[in-house]
């Protein structure tokens, strides 16, 4: 008699040089083209693998963007030091360069758009803003809990959000944000309520 242990697996198993490969493909094509420019063909060719190895793991585009993105995110997520202005201003710093290195902003208006799948907004938000604001509110919580702010839990909610937020204020206003963008919004986050 034939006894199943476990799931049933299909296909090959999936190899993760090339994973890494179509990803590192697609941070690039986005760097250097934006979303319009990302394409099956354009990243097969740069990862040298065929457009259905890519459609296999990435059924549609702004799920690979989505990925390159997120991947981005990961690399960059900076240390802790206990410093809480310097630590906010590195976590909003590695926050812009990610929002300017991969042409985030284009990808961030193809996810608000009402006509993207909602399995693709979710992975966008699972993948990239919920760790990002994680990390700004392991920061903010930081703050209020040694006393360098005044701030209760709903407050501490609307300062992650003005962090970032700010940035893309900029994006919508069509203005510039300050080169000392990130120190600014630290600056500004950590004084309006302290003690």
């Amino acid at each position: 008699m034939f006894v199943r242990h476990g799931p049933a697996t299909r296909g090959r198993p999936k190899d993760p040089d090339l994973e890494r490969a179509i990803v590192d493909a697609a941070l690039d094509i986005l760097r250097s083209s934006g979303l319009d420019g990302l394409t099956y063909v354009a990243v097969a060719e740069r990862a040298h693998t065929t457009r259905p190895a890519i459609y296999r793991r990435y059924p549609d585009v702004t799920q690979l963007a989505v990925a390159a993105v997120a991947s981005l995110a990961e690399a960059t997520a900076p240390e802790r030091t206990g410093d809480h202005l310097h630590d906010l201003t590195t976590e909003l710093a590695t926050f812009r360069s990610g929002i300017l290195e991969a042409n985030g902003l284009s990808l961030t208006a193809v996810v608000l758009s009402e006509a993207t799948d909602p399995t693709i907004k979710d992975a966008y938000r699972t993948a990239v803003v919920v760790p990002r604001r994680a990390r700004i509110a392991e920061i903010i919580a930081a703050a209020a809990e040694d006393g360098t702010i005044r701030a209760d839990r709903a407050t501490q909610r609307l300062l992650v959000t003005m962090g970032t937020g700010s940035w893309y204020a900029h994006a919508v206003a069509g203005t510039t944000p300050p080169r000392d963008w990130p120190r600014r919004t630290a600056q500004i986050i950590l004084t309006s309520t302290a003690r």
